[in-house]
């Protein structure tokens, strides 16, 4: 790998990404630390600042910020506050490297201020595509920055397509490709019986088999709707359509994706369940480094099963599906509908059974328009918000 050091900002360290991206971090000497960012979770980013002693540590909450600068007052790392400085820092151009790790909407405007900086931008976030994928794909075109995406399957993907039609930003042409396949693990209820959905609770619905995940993501992989959202995700980071696109259900979370050639060749990439593999991956691409991640051994590795979702049991499958195939704004919609729903069931305002009911109602409710600008998303965004937050109350 080339020894240059690579300077990393990282949106949303305290989160699992974040913490991983850290860990790969602690591994390699080519990775330096530019930024961290976090919401309110002081103590955790005082921890990561005094290992890592960033120039600059950003906290949205402004009391949080407050409390962290007076615990690094005798440290370099200058603490700022508010939406406005994760603009900042994910623009600053002392840094080469953004890893985008906020959940949520709230994390689209700082990663689109990499994509205008022409960084080399680490997606996670998957509501920079989910909410706004023709404006952020577009962005990354004209600015010239490189697009490496970090969830498991589309990472995936990415390693399994040809060089020459890998990065959305130079091409989505992608010559001799049949069908891409994402994976989906079914998460922790893929074998119980549906008449026990309206009794799940919030614990049960984080308990993933595979993955160790935030609450809202881990509900989201209970539903499925984690696979709607990267279904959406594909569509637009692969240049696909519905047509070439499948979701499969792969219990044992090894194969994480397939590309299938024209010609009868399928293409997979396999690892243990670890995100550090694809974050490894992206941080030393077109290199590879250690992830501190186990190889993966297929000799004692469980048997590798493969089947159809049932879009009967995981209907917000269905619903990201069907906001791929309108575009425009319903991505978006979909999307705030399905935060708002999932952190009410998480409050135990309601069933987890009625998540997909909210969802569904809202996008049926709500036109599907044109995403032509940033400002026409998030007016969708807060009116699938709004109505869904309504729709609770009533007890959809």
């Amino acid at each position: 790998m080339n020894n240059q050091i690579q300077h990393i900002t990282i949106l949303g360290s305290t989160g699992s990404i974040g913490a991983s991206t850290l860990d790969v971090i602690r591994q390699n000497r080519h990775f330096q630390v530019f930024a961290l960012t976090a919401h309110s979770n002081v103590d955790a980013l005082y921890a990561q600042c005094m290992e890592f002693n960033p120039d600059y540590a950003v906290m949205v909450c402004e009391t949080a910020a407050e409390q962290l600068a007076q615990r690094l007052s005798n440290i370099k790392t200058e603490v700022l506050s508010g939406s406005n400085s994760l603009r900042q820092i994910a623009a600053d151009p002392q840094s080469q490297t953004v890893m985008a790790a906020i959940v949520g909407a709230v994390g689209l405007e700082p990663t689109l201020a990499a994509a205008s900086a022409g960084k080399k931008i680490l997606l996670a976030n998957k509501e920079s595509l989910v909410m706004a994928g023709e404006l952020f794909i577009d962005c990354v075109r004209e600015n010239s920055a490189l697009l490496l995406p970090i969830d498991s399957e589309h990472n995936a993907i990415f390693q399994c397509l040809p060089d020459n039609t890998r990065n959305p930003a130079t091409s989505a042409n992608l010559v001799g490709v049949k069908r891409v396949v994402l994976t989906a693990s079914g998460g922790p209820f893929l074998n119980l019986d549906a008449s026990e959905f309206d009794h799940v609770t919030p614990q049960q619905a984080c308990n993933h088999p595979r993955w160790q995940m935030g609450k809202k993501i881990s509900v989201d992989s209970a539903t499925l709707m984690n696979k709607g959202l990267e279904y959406i995700e594909a569509c637009y980071l692969f240049g696909l359509n519905n047509s070439q696109l499948d979701v499969w259900i792969h219990p044992q979370s090894i194969v994480h994706s397939l590309v299938q050639y024209l010609d009868g060749s399928t293409l997979a990439q396999l690892a243990n369940p670890d995100m550090r593999v694809p974050i490894a991956h992206a941080l030393a691409w077109p290199d590879r480094i250690e992830s501190g991640a186990g190889s993966l051994d297929l000799t004692v590795a469980p048997a590798l099963e493969f089947q159809n979702p049932d879009l009967d049991r995981f209907p917000c499958l269905q619903l990201g599906m069907d906001a791929a195939n309108s575009r425009g704004t319903m991505p978006a919609v979909l999307n705030a509908a399905n935060e708002v729903a999932v952190e009410a069931f998480l409050q135990g305002q309601f069933a987890y059974s009625k998540i997909h009911r909210v969802i569904d109602s809202v996008m049926s409710k709500i036109p599907c328009d044109s995403a032509q600008s940033l400002d026409i998303i998030q007016d969708a965004d807060a009116r699938a918000r709004s109505l869904a937050k309504d729709l609770i109350a009533k007890a959809v």
